[in-house]
């Protein structure tokens, strides 16, 4: 699904990424983990095409990231990019004219399931219902590479859990999803693989199943001794 080689992307003189590579396979959860700054975030925008890697080559489904990758990816930034003055219903339609393979059915259960009102502008949302609105866009498309950066990251505790029994059940389960994300223990249960990366250079990929069985830890209890100040 999902081919790094030998991956470097420098902004200017600071090295973000240093010759990473990696391989995913389709049907598989990937966490992404890392302390802030160590190059998450850098890998999510090179695989969706917002940024060019200054060495290596990338690619999705056999090809380089373009039009096509467009088609099939769909990205949650950790950033809201969507226009203040919509409501969450003009959102919606908006998505289903621009994507051919979103659900419009769909987003409209998910906004019900999550207590939206689908006829309040997104100025007038919090921080967190903000982060479930793009979170319905992107998780109604039927994509074949879903990118999510942080997207449990401005949400209570107590939605914590629903929204990542959305992404579950939402998903299709021959679809690649990667989650950038540094609340662990939140979210590791839904993981079949996780990348850790530290300072731009991953650190180990493995499935989940097996880190357990060979440091005896979890990956929450594995991060923290890895990348503790």
């Amino acid at each position: 699904m999902l081919e790094f080689s030998n991956i470097t992307k420098k902004y200017g003189s600071k090295v973000a990424l240093d010759n990473v590579s990696f391989n995913l396979e389709p049907g598989k959860i990937i966490g992404l983990l890392g302390p802030n700054g160590s190059g998450k975030s850098t890998i999510l925008k090179l695989v969706n095409g917002l940024l060019q890697p200054t060495e290596g080559e990338i690619k999705i489904m056999g090809n380089p990231p373009g039009i096509m990758s467009k088609s099939i990816i769909s990205y949650l930034p950790e950033r809201t990019y969507l226009n203040e003055w919509m409501k969450i219903s003009d959102l919606i339609n908006f998505f289903a004219d621009f994507y051919i393979d979103f659900d419009i059915n769909k987003a409209n259960e998910m906004v019900i399931a999550l207590k939206l009102d689908p006829n309040h502008k997104l100025k007038t949302l919090s921080k967190g219902n903000k982060e479930k609105v793009q979170l319905i866009l992107v998780m109604s498309r039927k994509a074949k590479l879903y990118l999510l950066d942080e997207p449990i990251g401005g949400v209570d505790p107590a939605t914590r859990d629903f929204i990542l029994d959305t992404i579950i059940s939402n998903y299709l389960s021959d679809a690649t999803l990667m989650i950038s994300t540094h609340l662990i223990s939140d979210i590791e249960r839904i993981f079949d693989e996780v990348i850790l990366i530290n300072q731009g250079t991953i650190y180990k990929h493995d499935s989940v199943d097996n880190i357990r069985q060979q440091t005896g830890k979890s990956v929450d209890q594995l991060f923290r001794e890895v990348f503790k100040c």
